[in-house]
């Protein structure tokens, strides 16, 4: 019958053994402790590809669900599929996007490319790379989640114009000029930027409905007046498709018309 001998480890071996597991398990907790869950809101930095580094605008951005990912271009919004493989992986399939054209059409078309199929994941403390198979990087930095702005009792400042597929910012000399503020009973007052303006809207589901405007009577010429021009058809072009995103307020009319509004920040 084999007898099993109990052989004593020397003192010295058993406390190097015992230091060596504790230092591993310590390191393991550590890299977890630093390291980030991908799940979360990302700021995307920078794209590299093709031997270049192409800087992201501002808005350009990333929300990694567990199996959705929904974000920003730089001014085009989209939507994926996602599929983990544990934290070293994810195999990304494009979904839903706008399609205006943008000021930064070579960054927005590059992160398009890049998010897509199997990306590797490097993680450190707040910050998260995805890496193509050919080596090009999406950097992104930790984002805190920013809540979106209520639609009523925030003062708008209208940023840009939408027409059909196309986006563009105010003109300079009629930035910041047109307001508006939307009151808990619906009733809006603001400027277009030139002429201030009242009306009583009405909302069904995410459609709202602008009544006619009571405006000023002021001749008002140059940029200003064409952008008064141009939000006067959009208020009066029936049902409003309405989406707030953090700080930014889309209105949408069924023509393709629309207008870009943001909230103030906090520190504002």
């Amino acid at each position: 019958m084999l007898t099993l001998r109990h052989v004593p480890v020397p003192a010295g071996l058993a406390l190097v053994l015992a230091l060596a597991a504790a230092g591993c398990g310590q390191a393991g907790e550590g890299a977890g402790a630093v390291l980030p869950d991908p799940v979360g809101r990302w700021s995307v930095e920078s794209l590299t590809t093709g031997g270049r580094t192409l800087h992201a605008p501002e808005t350009a951005r990333l929300d990694i669900g567990e199996n959705r990912a929904e974000g920003n271009y730089g001014c085009n919004r989209f939507t994926a599929a996602l599929s983990f493989a544990g934290t070293s992986a994810v195999t990304v399939t494009p979904g839903d996007t706008t399609a205006m054209a943008c000021a930064d059409m070579e960054f927005e078309a590059a992160f398009a490319k890049l998010f897509s199929g199997r990306l590797t994941i490097d993680r450190g403390p707040d910050r998260l790379t995805l890496k193509t198979a050919d080596g090009s990087t999406i950097a992104m930095t930790s984002e805190p989640v920013i809540p979106d702005a209520p639609l009523t009792a925030v003062e708008w400042t209208v940023q840009s114009l939408i027409s059909g597929g196309s986006v563009s910012s105010l003109p300079a000399g009629a930035a910041g000029t047109a307001r508006f503020t939307i009151a808990a009973d619906l009733s809006v007052s603001g400027t277009l930027g030139c002429n201030r303006f009242s009306a009583q809207a009405t909302r069904d589901g995410d459609r709202l409905t602008f009544g006619p405007l009571t405006t000023t009577r002021m001749a008002c010429d140059g940029p200003a007046g064409e952008v008064e021009r141009k939000l006067t058809e959009v208020f009066a072009s029936g049902p409003l498709v309405h989406g707030i995103q953090g700080r930014l307020l889309t209105l949408t009319a069924a023509d393709g018309k629309g207008l870009i509004a943001e909230a103030p920040s906090d520190a504002e």
